[in-house]
């Protein structure tokens, strides 16, 4: 059943809101504009709140799912938390738009809420809250990631190492944005 789940998880995954509502409202393809990548973020600079926030609830759900299944279907925790790393890998590196994705935030959002919602609840409180004071969206991300993780180890010790892979994956997505940062060119809204 772990094996279906992940399996099914990653193929879920690679399902992109992003640049499947950019092509079902005539939108330019997110991978070939603004920031470049297929995200909530990005959408919202090409395509506006409405189809940002879509974007959004999208990507957050399909790494909902797949843990809410897991659990359904008795899994520990920690199998949850490999199957919801599955949807992740699924956004980062989708199988239908040629393993070219998004950050995987909001998807990591979704498996967060699944396995602990106060470790969800605390990356959104730090996100916004590093998003309202500096306007940079990949900042709060880099912030929120990490910090949740202390908590959801606390509660599961069980899913630290799939969701510190996650954790190190999201990190390793966002290097351009880090060199960027660092060199104080990034985008700020």
């Amino acid at each position: 059943m772990f094996w279906l789940l992940a399996l099914c998880a990653y193929l879920l995954g690679s399902l992109s809101f992003a640049i499947v509502l950019s092509r079902a409202t005539g939108n330019p393809d997110p991978r070939m504009s603004g920031s470049g990548n297929a995200g909530a973020t990005n959408m919202l600079r090409l395509a506006g709140k409405k189809l940002a926030i879509l974007t959004l609830l999208g990507d957050l759900c399909k790494g909902l799912l797949p843990v809410l299944v897991a659990a359904w279907c008795s899994l520990p925790v920690q199998q949850q938390a490999w199957v919801g790393l599955c949807a992740v890998l699924g956004h980062l590196f989708p199988l239908y738009f040629r393993f070219k994705g998004g950050k995987g935030v909001a998807t990591a959002a979704g498996v967060l809420l699944g396995l602990y919602p106060p470790a969800a609840l605390l990356a959104v409180v730090a996100w916004a809250l590093t998003f309202s004071l500096t306007r940079t969206s990949s900042l709060a991300a880099l912030i929120a990631t990490p910090l949740t993780l202390p908590l959801l180890a606390w509660q599961h010790p069980e899913a630290l190492l799939p969701m510190s892979v996650l954790t190190a994956l999201i990190v390793w997505r966002h290097r351009a944005n880090l060199r960027d940062l660092l060199a104080g060119r990034e985008r700020h809204f």
